[in-house]
């Protein structure tokens, strides 16, 4: 049985990286513990003219129907705030965990070690507990700042994996270009569950 993958979503442009994580991890029947930052909320609202309810129990249905799954895996969504939930313990095994997208904020208070919401506190744990973690950061340009931030990560083993699709498989939508993204960023759990045609591979 697959340990859980927890699923931070921060408050950074190109919620479709979540979305269609969401899709591929319960297709395949994984088990999801997903946390969306406070600040998630309103990027999603202005980028689809939506809202994520606030009600936990309504949450789960929100998120499968964005990814347009509903009978497979296992969905778990918890508080931005509830910094008492499982995930924020490293007693609670994981497989590992993925921020997408990943704002330049979090990266800040995740290589700080600040844990001032559930996501961090996640994250934060993900490290002292040698677990892996991947970071998917959707911003541009990147400052000094901002690099050094992503290198102090890099450094303690977090995996970057830029929100830079590739044109070699020939994507013909937007989800094409995305699940590439979402492909490279599974690869980082060792986890093959995305239809892609990779490099040289055979048509």
């Amino acid at each position: 049985m697959n340990k859980p993958i927890i699923l931070g979503i921060s408050g950074a442009s190109g919620m479709i990286y979540a979305v269609r994580t969401i899709k591929y991890l319960l297709e395949a029947d994984y088990t999801i513990d997903l946390v969306a930052s406070r600040a998630s909320y309103l990027v999603w609202q202005e980028e689809n003219q939506t809202r994520v309810p606030s009600e936990l129990d309504l949450q789960e249905e929100f998120w499968r129907s964005q990814a347009d799954v509903y009978n497979s895996g296992k969905l778990t969504c918890h508080r931005w705030g509830d910094v008492g939930a499982r995930i924020a313990s490293g007693s609670f095994r994981t497989q590992g965990m993925i921020v997408t997208p990943c704002s330049m904020s979090t990266v800040a208070k995740i290589s700080a070690g600040l844990s001032s919401d559930l996501l961090e506190r996640a994250a934060d744990v993900q490290i002292k507990e040698g677990r892996p973690l991947v970071v998917v950061p959707r911003e541009t340009p990147l400052s000094l700042i901002h690099l050094r931030n992503l290198t102090s990560l890099a450094q303690v083993g977090v995996r970057i994996v830029p929100a830079t699709p590739a044109w070699y498989h020939q994507p013909q939508t937007i989800n094409d270009l995305v699940d590439f993204v979402v492909a490279r960023t599974l690869d980082q759990l060792n986890i093959d569950c995305v239809p892609l045609k990779r490099w040289k591979e055979d048509k």
